[in-house]
């Protein structure tokens, strides 16, 4: 059969600056898809967008012929509105765990398809995972049935959502163009619009611990995803979140959960509830409640009740004991003052180093590594006093977990400018 395009012509068309028609970006992503383009010509054209951007129209076609590559959900028929929440990552993040049951238990479905975690950012199956018994592959029967009688899912996506991106991410992430924003929203985008919820709310953070450390370019990245989502038909607004600092006081798998839980109890860290309670009002908005009381939920056991059963669905045992880590090495403050500064890149590096994250995709990770912070920036400490400690299941890993840790916390004597956690808010 004959092919309706060149590649080389339609790599031009964006090496040159210009806009590349609908039809033949179309063809460009299923062509690839296909096999028929070569890795190598969609590597030159990853480049190009790189180096050239797109335009709004240009973004949204790329996203639709990635989203057409394969399979399309729909909750139509579960008589409940689908939200769901994506964060583009960072240091601590737990929030899904709380946010999707608190958020079920209002009525609404949350159709949560996550992933694993690479590099220092975890994943939040792998956080799940070390729940005894917990599993992530669902099929589409059982995810529409949990839907409909639990009303939150945390799962892994399946492989028939938007394979095109599931192979331009991979070549992406060999050819230095990752970083290419209108490649970062259609990667996104794809998957969250082909999942078919109804509407959407990204966590879209900034800072040391971020994938975006500028806070423009994550500006530029939220509102194009916001405006993706509108002309797909998905209602979507965006949170502009800080990740200078690490989220909450535990870095890890096992100790994440356990911290989701505390939050689902009515207590935890004030930053992890003011967050996972901003998104959830964000959800809540979206999905016709806009008057929710998000507070009461956590106070009074619904959002625990909805967890629990979330868990059993999915053969998971919420009452089990959660693995604890072998070795610890705690870091005590050589001075007295205030904790004036705590960088999330290295502590997620460091908790990395100790296990809880992969280099590789096929790298398991050890669920009770990572590290327990005992303060934050702002908290007053005494010399002599734990500032955080090392969790591994080999004592050999600290070493390395201590290098990257090097530099990246002081005390002074003068508090830190108090900080927002979340920025602005983003609508189309």
């Amino acid at each position: 059969m004959s092919e309706a395009y060149d590649a080389v012509d339609v790599i031009r068309i964006k090496r040159d600056g210009g806009a590349v028609p609908e039809a033949e970006l179309r063809w460009m992503i299923d062509a690839y898809t296909r096999g028929y383009v070569a890795d190598a010509q969609m590597a030159a054209f990853a480049m190009a967008v790189l180096l050239n951007g797109m335009g709004r129209d240009e973004i949204r076609v790329m996203t639709d012929a990635m989203i057409a590559s394969g399979e399309r959900m729909s909750f139509a028929g579960l008589g409940k509105p689908t939200v769901d929440k994506h964060s583009t990552g960072g240091v601590g993040d737990k929030i899904t765990l709380p946010l999707a049951p608190l958020v079920a238990s209002f009525g609404v479905a949350v159709p949560q398809l996550s992933g694993r975690g690479l590099g220092h950012t975890g994943g939040t199956l792998d956080k799940l995972e070390s729940i005894p018994g917990w599993t992530a592959a669902l099929d589409n029967d059982e995810l529409f049935a949990q839907l409909a009688d639990v009303g939150a899912v945390i799962c892994a996506a399946g492989s028939g959502l938007a394979p095109a991106d599931k192979k331009l991410y991979a070549l992406r992430d060999v050819t230095g163009t990752v970083e290419a924003i209108p490649l970062i929203a259609s990667s996104i985008m794809s998957k969250k619009i082909a999942e078919g919820t109804g509407s959407l709310v990204l966590d879209v953070k900034f800072g040391s611990g971020a994938f975006m450390r500028d806070v423009d370019r994550a500006r530029e990245l939220a509102r194009t995803m916001v405006e993706l989502g509108t002309d797909s038909g998905v209602a979507t607004t965006a949170l502009l979140t800080d990740m200078n600092v690490p989220l909450g006081l535990a870095i890890g798998n096992a100790n994440e959960v356990r911290e989701s839980v505390e939050v689902l109890a009515g207590g935890g860290p004030s930053d992890v509830v003011e967050l996972t309670v901003a998104l959830a009002r964000e959800m809540l908005a979206l999905a016709g409640q806009p008057d929710a009381d998000v507070e009461a939920a956590l106070r009074d056991g619904r959002a625990m009740d909805s967890w629990r059963e979330m868990i059993r669905a999915q053969d998971g045992d919420p009452d089990a004991p959660l693995p604890q880590a072998r070795e610890t090495h705690t870091v005590t403050a050589s001075s007295s003052g205030i904790v004036t500064r705590m960088d999330a890149l290295p502590f997620g590096v460091a908790a990395w180093r100790l296990g809880a994250g992969r280099a590789r995709a096929q790298d398991p990770v050890v669920h009770a590594a990572g590290i327990d912070l005992h303060v934050k920036p702002g908290d007053r400490v005494e010399a002599g006093q734990p500032v955080f400690t090392l969790l591994a299941q080999d004592a050999s890993r600290f070493e390395r977990a201590l290098a990257a840790l090097e530099g990246s916390w002081d005390v002074g004597q003068d508090a830190p400018a108090p900080r927002s956690l979340v920025l602005e808010r983003i609508t189309a």
